[in-house]
């Protein structure tokens, strides 16, 4: 199954008297990096909640976000009194000993962390098990996007894969006049070289034999062909990441193209080979976009 990299997922239930909300956003990534934003009860839980999206998300960079709504408003959270008046006699203090002139020290200490926060500091076990319910539920949604998106990154793979291997089949026609055209080539330093006596035969005949290995390209047609081949099988399997396979599967077809246009000697060939060079930079650019 193809999955684009990017989506958007979301779900929401309710318990007790709150409103449970999870949002999960994904980009393209090489490697998999997560942002969470969780209420401050939920920073112990942060480690479990960032596992959890790393195994049923795969791959991307993901914006997490879950939010708890209480009907109770505002007496959910309180002032942490002690601590707020422990900042105040500080403060005080440090301004006197220094001089300095007093200012706003209310806003001042309402902005330091935890001085005004949930009252509830540890997370209720029951409303843990929901979060974790409503979490599953936008990751199923953020898939379900991925592989909608998908389906037209496959589209797009098939064809490209397919227009290589079209392409390949298509060398095989101007083959043989490549051939004529090189032994027309030998034949000429072949002459050249009968009327050169100085010419060492050995090392003529040496030249021959390596120009000819040199210019062989049935190993990179038999290459590419098995690589077009193993790249519709990891098209076709039930595998969830299929990404990186595809993108490794993709260098190795673009070296055998390389090779091929270097070895071919043929304008029609290098020809082929341009557009198959078009074909492999689509796929390398749908790779990059699906997990």
């Amino acid at each position: 199954m193809v999955l684009s990299m990017t989506g958007y997922g979301q779900a929401s239930r309710e318990f007790k008297d709150k409103t449970i909300r999870v949002e999960i956003k994904s980009l393209n990534g090489k490697t998999s990096d997560i942002r969470c934003k969780v209420p401050g009860t939920y920073k112990e839980k942060e480690i479990q909640l960032r596992k959890l999206v790393l195994e049923k998300a795969y791959r991307g960079k993901f914006d997490f976000l879950l939010t708890i709504e209480s009907e109770k408003g505002d007496d959910e959270y309180g002032l942490n009194k002690l601590l707020f008046k422990k900042y105040y006699k500080e403060i005080t203090e440090l301004q006197q000993e220094l001089g300095i002139s007093e200012g706003d020290i209310v806003q001042t200490i309402l902005r330091i962390p935890n001085v005004v926060g949930s009252l509830n500091e540890e997370v209720d076990e029951e409303e843990w098990t929901e979060v974790i319910s409503t979490c599953n539920d936008a990751l199923k949604a953020l898939n379900n996007f991925r592989a909608t998106e998908g389906t037209a990154a496959e589209k797009d793979l098939r064809d490209a894969a397919s227009n290589i291997s079209s392409l390949l089949k298509d060398v095989e026609q101007y083959e043989g006049g490549r051939i004529e055209t090189l032994k027309d080539r030998f034949r000429r330093n072949l002459e050249e070289f009968n009327q050169d006596e100085q010419v060492d035969r050995n090392r003529f005949e040496q030249e021959i034999i390596y120009y000819i290995e040199k210019l062989d390209i049935n190993e990179e047609k038999v290459r590419l062909a098995q690589h077009c081949k193993y790249f519709d099988e990891v098209m076709d399997s039930n595998a969830m990441e299929i990404g990186k396979k595809l993108g490794f599967i993709a260098q190795e077809m673009g070296r055998e193209i390389n090779t091929l246009g270097a070895k071919a000697n043929e304008k029609d060939i290098q020809q082929i080979v341009v557009s198959m060079k078009d074909s492999l930079e689509k796929i390398k650019e749908q790779v990059a976009n699906i997990v």
